[in-house]
């Protein structure tokens, strides 16, 4: 396992993999780091999103321009696998990373949690692990109907305007989730607000995530 360091010792830039089921995944689940990390460092940004046609490519692509603003690299590819079908599409899907696998050597992954209550999610997760067995994973939650979230071990504090611009991004871009109970300001805000209030971050706020596998360097 590689150990990470995110200050910036040298002109080296980070390189970040972001892996998202669907068009706003990404966005919801590690958003807040992505805006953190940029605004403090190089980085170089692959944005993987699996499943987004029509409309909600579009939404995708506009996002992934908002959100990577300043990257030293970005590199963003859709795909369109079914929503809901991929655990019934994974020998293309396991393809994909096959070739993703030959293309980055990412410094950290960031994917879906392993137990999210949703088929495609927990797909992404067991193929991230699956292909990238020397990299450093977080997972990141999704909040939903389903009733998921669960006690995650690895806080990334986050000012309120990054948070702000986070969701600013979701409501103005992703129209066509407008209409999902969940999907509201008050509830992005409020779970980064209490993910800031469990680990005492300085602005209140944080994003969380499983980090199953750390090595702390000596």
């Amino acid at each position: 396992m590689i150990a990470l360091d995110f200050q910036t010792r040298s002109n080296t830039p980070l390189r970040v993999l972001c892996l998202g089921a669907h068009s706003d995944d990404i966005e919801i689940g590690c958003g807040g780091l992505v805006l953190h990390l940029l605004a403090r460092r190089r980085v170089e940004l692959d944005w993987v999103v699996f499943s987004a046609a029509a409309a909600r490519e579009r939404e995708a692509r506009q996002s992934a321009a908002l959100f990577l603003r300043g990257a030293a690299r970005q590199r963003v590819a859709i795909h369109r696998f079914r929503d809901g079908f991929f655990p019934y599409d994974g020998g293309d899907i396991k393809n994909t990373f096959e070739e993703l696998k030959g293309e980055v050597d990412p410094d950290l992954i960031l994917t879906h949690y392993r137990d999210d209550r949703h088929q495609d999610h927990r797909l992404l997760s067991d193929l991230t692990w699956n292909t990238f067995r020397n990299h450093f994973i977080l997972e990141y939650e999704i909040p939903k109907f389903d009733g998921d979230l669960g006690a995650q071990n690895c806080f990334v504090p986050l000012r309120r305007s990054a948070c702000m611009r986070k969701v600013k991004c979701l409501k103005t871009v992703f129209g066509t989730q407008r209409d999902k109970h969940w999907f509201s300001e008050e509830t992005f805000m409020a779970l980064m607000r209490l993910r800031g209030m469990e680990c005492r971050a300085a602005g209140g706020y944080a994003e969380a995530f499983y980090a199953r596998k750390l090595v702390i360097a000596t």
